[in-house]
């Protein structure tokens, strides 16, 4: 993988990019939050003109102070992106209007930068604001899926109990720009995010139907 100095990571080159590039190695920053001992794969990713550094490790699970017996019931949608209701009393929502407003600007961009193009027709302009757009939805579903965990620790909540409704999951039946917007909003990405949160945290993690997801909340308090 390389070795790591006060430089950063120094990752050896092969034959042919020393060749194209004149250069034997480059170094990468190391993330402040690890120790070099500790990663267990490096990972060099392209997309859309960019590179990713993508750093594989391992982490051990955190027993946080909760109770199984306190349930936080979270149900996806898009205007109202969660709806987050408790056994203990407490509800609030997270806002989805931001990220519909970028969607809806990032696809009207598309649609205009492609007009009269082939269908297979690409540009550095479109993959700078396909990036851009990529950034923005990782940036929320990173943030909430935090959020989300800070408010379970900060309350001692043991169970989340997720749920869908069977129109978002076959995506149909709630319109063609609803579906769109629901389709293109990291939802899924937030959930498995979310889970991997909980579940490093010792915090029970149930996805269900919609339907089912306040019968959850109030079978956990009995």
């Amino acid at each position: 993988m390389g070795s790591v100095n006060d430089q950063g990571i120094r990752i050896p080159l092969g034959k042919r990019v020393k060749a194209c590039f004149g250069m034997q190695y480059f170094y990468l920053p190391m993330p402040a939050n690890l120790e070099f001992k500790e990663i267990r794969e490096l990972r060099i990713l392209p997309r859309n003109g960019c590179y990713y550094a993508e750093f594989v490790y391992n982490t051990e699970e955190i027993q946080a102070d909760v109770d199984v017996d306190n349930c936080l019931g979270i149900d996806a949608g898009v205007d109202n992106w969660l709806t987050c209701v408790s056994n203990l009393g407490d509800s609030f929502i997270i806002n989805g209007r931001k990220l519909k407003s970028q969607n809806r600007w990032y696809n009207k961009e598309v649609a205009r930068l492609k007009t009269s193009q082939p269908q297979d027709f690409w540009s550095p302009r479109l993959a700078a604001i396909t990036e851009k757009r990529n950034r923005q939805m990782r940036d929320s579903r990173n943030k909430t899926a935090r959020l989300l965990l800070n408010y379970c620790l900060e309350h001692r909540i043991g169970r989340v109990v997720w749920g869908h409704n069977k129109q978002q999951k076959q995506e149909c039946n709630i319109g063609d720009k609803n579906t769109q917007n629901f389709v293109e909003i990291p939802t899924a990405r937030l959930k498995d995010r979310f889970q991997q949160l909980c579940e490093q945290h010792g915090i029970e993690f149930v996805e269900t139907e919609e339907s089912y997801t306040s019968k959850a909340i109030e079978l956990s308090t009995g």
